[in-house]
């Protein structure tokens, strides 16, 4: 077979061009302009070539595919987003979604999105783990949204250099000690009180005897001492006669607790009549524990302290208001309880009648020492939390644990039920740092998932301000992140290093 050698041709335009004829040249296609991407050129599949550069042996096994966001989550549905608006105070980062945490308990009850129905916050974590820190951050940064921030009983002195970094200097109420608050004060309720109308002075009446009931109640419950009927009717009938209520006088007089048990002591005529009963000894034989109960708060351990009218002048308009309470620790967990009931009560007067828009942050801290002292103590802060949404309060309640409510009375006591209440009266909870021990006792009281209980007792326990917040349903992994400043007005360190952080 003969094979011949291919010969390259020459094409038309060579040889027309051999005899003096050229053609026009064809114009080469206009190349598309590429856009420019992020990159100024490809890379090629295993690597950019050169010393250093990366070269891999084989192509890595990777696919690329584009989509939208809305398509996204389809693909790979653990991506998670932030679930709440970005409203109110930066708390740190959600490490679920990746992005900034806010928190915004007023802005969230008014979200008819999001499942919160109460300003109201707890706060539950083992000492150490960062909750008063992240309360103190909470309450700083919303100072900028219009917020002041009321202390209803500092008992160890931490929100002191918060008063003074902000320009207020606290007040301290402690034995010896000038500072007088009178748990039976008018409020403003009091004010202007010739000038009001029948209809008004009788809604102001039940508000303002209301309220002294209720405390009265928790501080001779306090004792061990039953408020019934009985007591009620007594209590209630001195009070107004002590005011000048009952006699229609224009002008109320403030009572104080001394007053009030005197009264009881001595009743007048006019009491005895008004309680009907039939002279003075059956007066008093029926009030004999309600006075003797009452006798022991005015010449005990409290004496001097919550007795008479209050010395204090309390600038409402300032950013942060705070009644320091260490001073009472040698007299123990019930002086300490029972002030701050005083405490609960006097506060509550200064906030019944507050200006459109002035809302406020209101702090408790170490509130089982008021609920051990029993159900009708309990009640008052109860009450308090039921109004925070009328009075536009954000109520932070710190503990270390559920069950420090738990221990106000028998597993099947009234006081025992007020207390599981008063945890479903919080939706927003912040669970730091605990012991594996307390995770079953999270998942009875608070209904945590295995998941979450393990978040708290693992998780939360390896670093300061790590919590699982509570948000109605949701669940938020958060890391509180503070700034320079904030950590030494937060650190609660100083006794154990000797000195600031």
């Amino acid at each position: 077979m003969i094979r011949r050698a291919a010969r390259a041709g020459r094409d038309v335009a060579v040889l027309l061009d051999d005899f003096g004829h050229r053609l026009p040249a064809v114009p080469a296609p206009p190349r598309a302009a590429r856009d420019r991407g992020p990159f100024a050129e490809l890379v090629p599949r295993r690597g950019p070539r050169g010393r250093g550069r990366g070269r891999a042996a084989t192509p890595a096994p990777l696919s690329v595919w584009r989509m939208t966001s809305e398509q996204t989550p389809v693909v790979w549905p653990l991506i998670a987003t932030s679930g709440l608006p970005p409203t109110g105070a930066q708390m740190g980062i959600d490490l679920l979604s990746g992005g900034a945490f806010y928190c915004d308990p007023v802005g969230w009850v008014t979200d008819e999105t999001i499942p919160v129905t109460n300003p109201n916050v707890v706060v539950f974590g083992k000492p150490g783990r960062g909750k008063s820190a992240t309360v103190k951050a909470f309450a700083l940064r919303m100072l900028g949204y219009g917020y002041r921030i009321l202390v209803l009983g500092d008992t160890k002195d931490e929100y002191e250099p918060l008063c003074r970094a902000l320009g207020v200097e606290p007040f301290a109420i402690g034995p010896g000690l000038p500072t007088r608050v009178n748990p039976l004060a008018f409020g403003p309720l009091g004010h202007d009180w010739e000038h009001l109308g029948a209809a008004e002075a009788r809604r102001r009446e039940a508000l303002v005897f209301a309220r002294w009931l209720v405390l009265i109640r928790g501080l001779v419950g306090s004792q061990s001492v039953p408020f019934g009927p009985v007591e009620e009717t007594a209590v209630g009938e001195a009070l107004r006669l002590l005011t000048g209520y009952r006699t229609a006088a224009t002008r109320l007089a403030e009572p104080t607790i001394p007053r009030l048990w005197r009264a009881l002591d001595e009743p007048p005529d006019e009491l005895v009549a008004g309680c009907r009963y039939a002279d003075r000894r059956h007066f008093l034989d029926a009030t004999r524990l309600l006075r003797d109960a009452l006798g022991a708060l005015v010449k005990g351990s409290l004496a001097g302290l919550f007795d008479d009218h209050t010395t204090v002048a309390v600038d409402w308009r300032a950013p942060i208001q705070s009644l320091s309470l260490s001073r009472l620790e040698p007299l123990g967990d019930s002086a300490v309880g029972i002030a701050l009931t005083c405490l609960n009560s006097w506060g509550q007067a200064m906030r019944e009648i507050a200006d459109p828009g002035d809302l406020r942050i209101v702090i408790r801290d170490e509130t089982w020492r008021q609920m051990r002292l029993g159900p009708e103590a309990m009640k008052s802060l109860d009450a308090n939390l039921r109004l925070s949404r009328r009075d536009a309060d954000v109520q932070i309640l710190l503990a270390h644990k559920p069950s420090d409510m738990l221990t106000a009375g028998d597993a099947a006591s009234q006081a025992v039920a007020i207390a599981r209440d008063l945890l479903h009266l919080c939706d927003v909870k912040v669970l730091h740092g605990q012991d594996q021990a307390v995770g079953d006792e999270l998942g009875a009281s608070l209904g945590l998932t295995p998941t979450a209980q393990r978040v708290v007792t693992g998780w939360a326990v390896a670093g300061k301000g790590r919590a699982l917040w509570l948000v109605g349903d949701r669940a938020f992994q958060v890391q509180t992140v503070l700034t320079g400043p904030e950590l030494r007005l937060t650190y609660t360190n100083e006794a154990l290093t000797g000195g600031p952080a």
